[in-house]
């Protein structure tokens, strides 16, 4: 096995593996570990605009992805939707949600990096998952300027083809990609690896929605001013 057909034929089977069992996994045995570690009392400011910023830029650059990628074409076909215009409109998008993204994540990583008190308080796995997206936006932007030489979309039907072949377990798709520019390559395969690390890192709390919290195994300290500590269940039920 060459190493085109296994990062991009069998990796990104590895990836999803790992990202739903992981995910299952670590919210069935460590559900109190599913949150995002919030750090707002400090510098409150600068952590409201850049987490602004970045979910704002991240959930664009994550939508576009998911639609331009795994729309199939005869869909865009029978929308009149040219390639070049859609190519073009990924450019645009894309470079505008990811200078969103870049804004929010320098100043979210300045004040883990600068900050003293927040930096006692991050682990390693925080600073290190912030560094790995914003080197991924980096490649994205490298994208572009290889995409400008593209404009007629031609590229980027090589990427959707891959994409659903993936999915729908298409042999030799790999072949598809193989001589694509190398940015795509590692960008593609940088990816796939941030799906693989994804359980284990706070990008979980991505899967979640505010009411899961009610129904969270484990256990809150609830002081009081007038009494000692009592420990209650999460979701609010005294034990």
């Amino acid at each position: 096995m060459d190493m085109n057909t296994f990062f991009f034929g069998v990796y990104p089977y590895i990836a999803i593996v790992v990202l739903i069992l992981g995910s299952v996994i670590r919210f069935d045995r460590e559900q109190y570990t599913w949150r995002t570690g919030s750090s707002q009392l400090l510098r409150r400011k600068q952590l409201m605009w850049g987490s602004v910023l970045f979910h704002v830029g991240i959930l664009m650059i994550f939508g576009g992805h998911v639609v331009g990628l795994l729309t199939p074409v005869a869909i865009w076909d029978s929308l009149h939707v040219a390639h070049s215009f859609k190519q073009m409109l990924a450019i645009v998008a894309g470079g505008f949600a990811g200078l969103l993204m870049m804004m929010g994540g320098l100043l979210l990583l300045h004040r883990r990096l600068f900050d003293a008190r927040i930096r006692a308080t991050s682990t390693f796995g925080d600073t290190a998952i912030l560094i790995i997206l914003l080197v991924q936006l980096c490649l994205g932007f490298f994208t572009i300027r290889v995409s400008m030489g593209h404009l007629d979309g031609a590229e980027m039907i090589k990427f959707m083809t891959w994409a659903q072949g993936i999915f729908t377990f298409r042999t030799r798709i790999a072949d598809v990609v193989a001589n694509v520019d190398w940015v795509f390559k590692i960008h593609i395969v940088l990816g796939l690896t941030i799906m693989i690390v994804f359980p284990f890192t706070r990008l979980v709390h991505m899967l979640s929605a505010p009411v899961w919290y009610l129904n969270r195994r484990g256990w809150q300290l609830v002081r009081s001013k007038r009494r000692m500590p009592v420990a209650r269940r999460a979701g609010g039920q005294n034990q």
